[in-house]
């Protein structure tokens, strides 16, 4: 079956890029029991617990007055599962979250989709339609050759990845499973380096180590080269051995690839055996700005007009 050249829409009204032998929706349903036992077990997601987390966090979030934040359970709940329902641990998480706009501009404001719509036509991220085989998320993203820095700046696609987590996180299955990311830097030039400036490595790292609230529990470099290490090992000193841990190389080994990911979630390119075929990036830019309003909400909290950043404990 070729591409799809529009987007469907299911009984609720939500967008569906129908693959074929897979679709990619948003996942806003309850989790399966095999799931809600992992949230039990390695999040400490008993009712108890739970309600005591929320009701502790709700009270912390509207002590901080110049915080704008709803916090209905839902909402909470974002913040409590990456956090193992320490409201503690939940609320530091959130700031430094919402700390990100005051940090970084641009770089981390107005994450909508018609912002970024060009990076999805580029190509250059790509939401796989299955989760791995323990539930996590999968985010291909596109970082060699086939980057255009002319065309996408570093920082747009960082706004897209942001954009795509901002979608995991209301997922309760991402919540309580994670997510994995591929990079591919196939043929990365060596003329790529140089906009990994030295501070946009330390606003990713902080990113990733400090701000995300979905669980990331894997990052692949696949077809990396001796140029990519050479980058990479420029930045690593600065990552946390938490991190370093969760970071595998693959090289043009697909095999290695899947020892980690079941070959029945992955396409051929990636070694693979799954049948559908990657959607073109301008109808999942499209997916995504079906959402818009959710979007337009999620970007209107945060930090109140004539916040100071102040320092995170």
């Amino acid at each position: 079956m070729g591409n799809p050249k529009s987007l469907t829409y299911d009984s609720n009204n939500m967008a569906v890029i129908d693959l074929g032998s897979a679709i990619i929706r948003m996942e806003p349903d309850d989790p399966p029991q095999w799931a809600l036992d992992i949230a039990r077990n390695e999040l400490r997601e008993t009712p108890e617990i739970a309600e005591a987390a929320k009701k502790k966090l709700k009270e912390m979030i509207e002590a901080e007055t110049e915080l704008n934040l709803p916090t209905d359970d839902f909402y909470l709940k974002m913040f409590l599962r990456p956090t193992h329902y320490y409201p503690e641990s939940a609320l530091k998480r959130i700031k430094h979250f919402y700390n990100m706009m005051q940090k970084y501009g641009e770089a981390c404001t107005d994450i909508i989709p018609s912002k970024v719509q060009h990076v999805f036509e580029a190509e250059l991220l790509t939401l796989l339609p299955n989760r791995d085989q323990h539930g996590r998320r999968m985010l291909v993203l596109q970082a060699g050759k086939k980057w255009k820095p002319s065309e996408v700046s570093l920082v747009d696609m960082f706004r897209g990845i942001q954009l795509t987590v901002l979608g995991s996180m209301v997922e309760p299955m991402s919540q309580i499973c994670g997510a994995v990311v591929i990079i591919d830097v196939e043929g990365l030039p060596m003329g790529h380096i140089m906009h990994f400036t030295p501070n946009f490595a330390a606003m990713l790292l902080d990113y990733v180590q400090e701000c995300i609230c979905v669980r990331l529990k894997a990052v692949h470099i696949v077809n990396n080269s001796y140029i990519f290490n050479i980058l990479f090992s420029i930045f690593k000193p600065f990552i946390r051995e938490k991190l370093r841990k969760r970071i595998f190389f693959h090289g043009k080994d697909m095999k290695s690839l899947t020892k980690h990911i079941d070959a029945a979630v992955l396409p051929a390119k990636y070694g693979g055996t799954a049948t559908w075929e990657m959607p073109p990036g301008k109808l999942l830019g499209e997916f995504f700005n079906s959402y818009t309003p959710d979007f337009e909400k999620a970007a209107s909290y945060g930090w109140k007009d004539g916040y100071k950043i102040k320092k995170v404990h």
